[in-house]
């Protein structure tokens, strides 16, 4: 691990305990979506604070203009978003906040073990908003936790998430990767320590009994697409007998699940040499070994995807094709130019598959809609001159819940298609 361990005991023992700190007024007429369910409160909604000196991550009790309770957050005043709710219930604020991060806890882990089977030991623990912690995610991968504390608030409540993490569920490393754009508006720096426990060797997850090896130092989010679980199932399920392309391939997640599900052969392209290293080594841990024959069903393939899809010649198609990019509009002034790399992405796709093949095509970008990546791909039809059927709109797993009244918190838009043969 990259972290710092010996630093983490002291941080968490010198922070102040959370107490609720002050009351913050709704203006007339604006609490309309916090009481539909919104955690999100806009500065332009708020019409004062008391006492006037808040600071950034702040406990408040949350009023309308009436000075009725409306519910429980937390207070950033330099930024947009200047209060996320952590409770909608006015009862709430005679919790000590401690009971209430226990609270949430206990119930998103009752949650996860209903859903989640015995072949699966990573899985998102605590999916902020959705999860009533707004800017927290913890993830788990078998004994370990990774935590990210995305915003101020989340970042004053280190120590009481520590502890309860600890108490409930007793796991053998706490981890710290809190780092990203969001942390940059809130005012802060990235971080990344050990929280408890000892700084973990390699650690070997498992998702549906296939192995797959967690970069803590240098991997994507907490270390891996957990969010992508139960579509890599699907994948799984139609890949027998498939010729399949895993395009933006990262550790390789996709295409373990088509060889699993009995595909005769993949592709998997990515332009970074550590993500293929990864996937090499996640292909080596479930028996896919350069020395034996079953190597050879696989090809690693660095290189760009736009220009391997726009290159390939015309007899050579796939049975299965997902398209998994990365954020490809990360600002609302990315929009425009997402919506013409969606579109070409996915008619070089549609052009590449064979005929009766699956075509599984996704966005993970926040400024970029779900409509309007489904516009997108209906555009790129028209380019390619096939014909799909619609199987299935996809998104994260159910460990990754938003709230009903947030559709700010959706991100991951998926589409399932099928050539019309």
């Amino acid at each position: 691990m990259a972290v710092t361990p010996s630093a983490a005991s002291h941080v968490i023992a010198g922070t102040t305990a959370l107490a609720i700190a002050g009351r913050l007024f709704l203006k007339a007429g604006r609490d309309g979506p916090v009481r539909g369910g919104n955690p999100w409160i806009f500065s332009q909604a708020i019409a004062r604070v008391e006492p006037a000196t808040l600071r950034a991550g702040d406990w408040v009790e949350v009023c309308d203009a009436g000075g009725a309770t409306v519910g429980l957050g937390y207070h950033n005043p330099t930024t947009t978003i200047a209060v996320r709710m952590l409770s909608f219930d006015s009862a709430d604020t005679a919790l000590r906040p401690g009971d209430l991060i226990r609270h949430r806890l206990r119930r998103a882990l009752a949650l996860r073990q209903h859903i989640l089977g015995s072949s699966t030991d990573c899985y998102r623990l605590i999916n902020g908003d959705g999860d009533g912690l707004s800017g927290v995610v913890v993830d788990r991968y078998g004994g370990v936790l990774v935590v990210q504390l995305l915003t101020a608030g989340a970042d004053r409540m280190r120590a009481e998430i520590v502890a309860a993490l600890r108490e409930i569920v007793a796991p053998q490393s706490i981890i710290e990767r809190s780092h990203g754009a969001v942390r940059k508006q809130e005012g802060l720096a990235d971080h990344a320590e050990v929280l408890a426990g000892a700084p973990p060797a390699e650690t070997v997850a498992i998702e549906h009994g296939i192995r797959f090896a967690i970069d803590f130092d240098h991997g994507q989010k907490t270390g891996a697409f957990l969010d992508q679980r139960d579509n890599r199932l699907i994948v799984r399920e139609l890949a027998r007998g498939a010729r399949m392309l895993d395009a933006y391939c990262y550790a390789g997640g996709f295409t373990l699940a088509a060889l699993a599900g009995g595909a005769r052969a993949a592709i998997a392209v990515d332009s970074s040499d550590r993500a293929l290293a990864m996937a090499q080594r996640n292909l080596e841990l479930n028996g896919y070994r350069r020395d034996r024959l079953e190597f050879d069903r696989v090809d690693l393939v660095r290189g760009d995807v736009l220009r391997y899809l726009a290159d390939l010649a015309a007899p050579d198609r796939f049975d299965l094709i997902v398209l998994d990019p990365p954020p490809l509009a990360r600002s609302l002034k990315d929009a425009a130019h997402a919506a013409r790399l969606y579109t070409d992405l996915n008619a070089f796709a549609m052009r590449a598959l064979a005929p009766g093949g699956y075509l599984m095509t996704f966005s993970c970008s926040i400024h970029f809609r779900g409509e309007d990546f489904v516009r997108a791909v209906r555009i790129a039809q028209t380019k390619s001159g096939r014909k799909l059927q619609m199987l299935a709109r996809l998104g994260p797993g159910l460990d990754h819940p938003v709230l009903l009244g947030h559709a700010e918190g959706e991100y991951l838009t998926g589409l399932l298609l099928a050539d019309l043969a």
